[in-house]
């Protein structure tokens, strides 16, 4: 019986060994987890570790929205230059503004006019850039390029900072030269015969004056010409919108300085205004300059403005002028003819 139970006894014995030595390295595993594991708590974390700790959480719908580039901040230059040019081409229904920067207006109007006054021909003239008293503007015309520039006294009282520019139409017979204007009429006869509003003498037989009329009568402007404002088409006057004529009539003091120069590539430091465009088969508006301040008017309200290219000065004097009523003071007496002239038939003139 004795050695029947051995094996029994040995086979129970290995097992409960095994069971021991099984426990023994259950414990041993246990041991060394907890080890490891509290190593890694107080362990000092590497960069990697502390970037990603430091990244704020996202949500799913801001990390689809992170994921797009954000928008630049608004460029206050831009939107500076986009609100001037939405004023200047607002009333352009004919050619479109050639408008520069308006934070280089003021630089480049005192490069050009330090340049003409340095060129011989002006300076035999006595051409100045010292304001004088009395006299706020000087009045540049750009003859090939059909703009007038004019230009306000700056902090040192030269005629160097940009006011405003307006669209003209000169002609090739338009003398280059530097003047003070010597007379104006609110009315003047012209070449033709025919008859200008707002006529302010520059130098002997050249005025500034608005696109001629038939007659003179606000209802018989030569339309064809009109629409040719922004070229050399005059016959040595310097023409221009009624609106920036009677601006020169009111603010240009007998007296004003004029100088008038070439310069195709560049207009001026404010650059090119826009034109509206008169339709010859409007019979209506046709005869009217749209920019005429009389109230019978047929042209809407808004081009009185005109097309120039102005500083916020000059938008702020002008809209002021008109609010007060000043502006209207000079307003021609409205004498129509009812009709206007058929170009096909009379012809252009002036």
């Amino acid at each position: 019986m004795a050695k029947n139970r051995r094996p029994y006894v040995r086979t129970g014995y290995r097992r409960r060994k095994r069971r021991e030595l099984t426990v023994l390295l259950l414990c041993l595993l246990a041991i060394a987890t907890t080890a490891g594991l509290c190593v890694w708590l107080f362990k000092e974390p590497s960069k990697e570790e502390t970037d990603i700790a430091d990244m704020p959480s996202v949500s799913a719908s801001s990390s689809s929205s992170s994921s797009q580039a954000e928008e630049p901040p608004p460029d206050p230059r831009q939107q500076a230059y986009q609100a001037a040019l939405a004023l200047a081409e607002r009333n352009c229904t004919g050619s479109a503004p050639q408008m520069t920067d308006p934070a280089t207006w003021e630089e480049e109007g005192r490069a050009l006019m330090e340049r003409l006054a340095a060129e011989a021909t002006y300076a035999e003239m006595g051409m100045t850039l010292s304001a004088k008293e009395g006299y706020p503007y000087l009045l540049a015309v750009n003859r090939a390029a059909s703009t007038v520039t004019v230009f306000a006294e700056d902090d040192d009282g030269l005629y160097v900072k940009p006011y405003q520019a307006m669209v003209c139409s000169g002609g090739p017979d338009t003398p280059l030269g530097y003047w003070s204007t010597p007379v104006n009429y609110d009315w003047r006869l012209l070449v033709g015969p025919s008859y200008g509003q707002y006529a302010t003498r520059i130098w002997d037989a050249y005025l500034f004056h608005s696109v001629p009329y038939y007659v003179q009568h606000k209802d018989d402007i030569e339309y064809d010409e009109y629409n040719k404002l922004g070229t050399l088409a005059s016959l040595g006057c310097i023409r221009l919108e009624v609106v920036d004529v009677k601006w020169i009539y009111d603010n240009c003091p007998i007296g004003t300085p004029v100088v008038i120069y070439d310069d195709e590539e560049n207009p001026g430091p404010m650059g090119k205004p826009g034109t509206i465009y008169t339709d010859p088969e409007d019979e209506e508006r046709r005869g009217w300059d749209p920019t005429d301040p009389d109230p019978v008017n047929p042209w809407e309200e808004t081009y009185r403005s005109g097309t120039a290219i102005r500083s916020e000065e000059a938008w702020a004097d002008y809209e002021a002028a008109v609010e007060t009523g000043a502006w209207n003071q000079s307003v021609t007496p409205t004498v129509l003819q009812g009709w206007s002239t058929d170009s096909a038939v009379a012809g252009t003139r002036g």
